[in-house]
């Protein structure tokens, strides 16, 4: 059967509308939200994140500040940072930029956001807030997958529910939100690149949660190989995680994965160029989409689907983070 397409776009841009709704009227009341994101050094992957949150954060009415902050700054230092937008009463929320100089515990700087200002919801409050079923904002990848979801099948209690993937970004958080009712609950297995055969689990899942990032991983360990030892680039396997015949009939998708890795290989098995003489890259999830949209009842495209709604998760959080320092 032809599995329905969950369109995660659709569904961010009604989001996004309630989003902008509220955070006018906060900026009616005197209370403009304003998210804070804090830079260390350069980066250009980051930079395009950046402006994209800016862009984003205009579009609802949401300020928006950069921090950019010099790559040698100690950890005191950026802990000095952080305090000051912690007591600043105009910052709603903070984000750090990821990744952070080698000098720098990216850890104990990101728990040194106020939890009420935590808009990644990365912090040990918030964290632990997850686990008791409390309030607070929790990462914003796993909220938005669990939502499509929730969007897609409405009574999940009792069934099982697979994760691949245990990163304390999507894994762990996407099983404690699931699990946050006493009676209706799926039952939740977790499982991760090590798990031992795969296969026997996913088979068995009435919903499909996929998070490892296993081609991006192996396409990055291959060209840092290659620069270290000078010889040529060899194409690692970068075929999807999970086949089409791994999945249950009639079982919902979710790929949370962002892969984006080479396009294909010539003859000589060099990655395909582009016409700028560039690597041509493709951006995949972790699932064998056409394959697996055989045997699924619905599943998320990648590109399309949870990503539009991490984003919109942010700025959620961004307001929700204002509603709560009025």
């Amino acid at each position: 059967m032809a599995a329905t397409i969950i369109d995660g776009e659709a569904v961010a841009a009604q989001l996004k509308e309630q989003v902008s709704r509220e955070a006018a009227e906060l900026t009616e009341a005197g209370k403009t939200p304003r998210l804070t994101a804090v830079q260390v050094g350069e980066n250009p992957a980051s930079k395009i994140y950046t402006n994209m949150q800016a862009k984003q954060c205009e579009s609802v009415g949401i300020e928006y500040d950069l921090k950019n902050l010099p790559d040698d700054i100690t950890q005191d230092q950026l802990l000095a940072e952080i305090g000051a937008l912690n007591n600043d009463p105009a910052v709603s929320g903070v984000i750090l930029q990821m990744p952070l100089p080698e000098q720098l515990d990216a850890r104990s700087i990101q728990t040194a956001i106020a939890p009420g200002k935590d808009v990644e919801g990365m912090g040990t409050t918030n964290m632990g807030q997850l686990f008791y079923g409390g309030e607070g904002c929790a990462p914003c990848t796993a909220v938005a997958a669990v939502e499509l979801l929730k969007l897609t099948c409405d009574d999940l209690a009792g069934k099982e529910v697979v994760i691949v993937g245990h990163s304390e970004i999507v894994g762990k958080p996407i099983a404690m939100l699931l699990l946050q009712s006493l009676r209706e609950s799926p039952t939740v297995t977790v499982c991760h690149i090590a798990t031992r055969d795969l296969a026997f689990h996913t088979k068995r899942a009435d919903v499909l949660f996929v998070a490892a990032g296993v081609s991006q991983a192996k396409w990055r360990g291959a060209r840092a190989r290659a620069k270290a030892s000078g010889e040529d680039l060899v194409v690692p396997d970068l075929s999807p995680l999970i086949s089409g015949d791994m999945v249950k009939e009639g079982a919902i998708v979710i790929d949370v994965a962002i892969n984006r890795i080479p396009k294909g290989v010539d003859e000589d098995g060099q990655p395909l160029k582009n016409d700028k003489g560039r690597i041509a890259i493709k951006t995949v999830g972790d699932v064998d989409f056409e394959g697996a949209s055989e045997a699924a009842s619905a599943i998320t495209p990648v590109p399309g689907g949870v990503g539009p709604m991490t984003v919109v998760m942010l700025l959620k959080n961004t307001v929700t983070c204002a509603k709560a320092l009025q």
